[in-house]
């Protein structure tokens, strides 16, 4: 199994990862299409290879190729807002709040899954990629639509699992010279 692989990979020094990584995946409440969603988006939101090519198997067994297309559309349309809107936020004159985006965004009104499905893998990758204004707007809408703050917060919890496992195995990668 790729998560006992990418389990064996995590240090010593880092073991509440290796816990917490088994912990979110192979005991997580989510349906399986939410869990695993999460995961892929979340994998290709860390820019960890490793992490990726680990975890990328077992989502893509467990995803339908709908639900596989849209989690990868999920991180790609959320590795453009979450620059464009963290940014608008960031910047002190609020005048570019008045503009236009005018970039395309049609895979969110059209995922090709359940919309909160969706939803929950763009807020995952929002929460890593550290846009405030995304998490919001996603947040919002899974709660209008019945979303409980514990399913969210465990996509959360895989979120920052994935993003730090990512961090600390290319990180002793780069130390050991690969």
């Amino acid at each position: 199994m790729a998560l006992d692989e990418l389990k064996s990979a995590i240090p010593d020094y880092a073991k509440d990862l290796r816990l917490n990584l088994g912990s979110v995946i192979g005991n997580s409440d989510l349906p399986q299409q939410q869990l695993w969603g999460t995961v892929l988006a979340c994998a290709i939101a860390s820019r960890s290879p490793k992490v990726l090519r680990e975890l990328e198997p077992e989502a893509k067994a467990n995803l339908s190729a709908e639900a596989y297309t849209a989690a990868k559309s999920a991180a790609a349309i959320m590795a453009m807002n979450n620059v464009f809107y963290r940014t608008r936020h960031l910047l002190s004159d609020p005048e570019y709040g008045n503009l236009r985006a005018g970039l395309r965004m049609n895979v969110i009104g059209n995922p090709g899954v359940e919309k909160v499905d969706f939803e929950l893998w763009s807020l995952a990758v929002s929460a890593i990629n550290g846009c405030g204004q995304c998490l919001d707007s996603h947040e919002q809408v899974l709660r209008k639509a019945g979303v409980e703050r514990e399913t969210i917060q465990e996509a959360v919890k895989i979120a920052s699992v994935i993003q730090a496992v990512g961090v600390t195995i290319d990180s002793e990668a780069v130390l050991a010279g690969e």
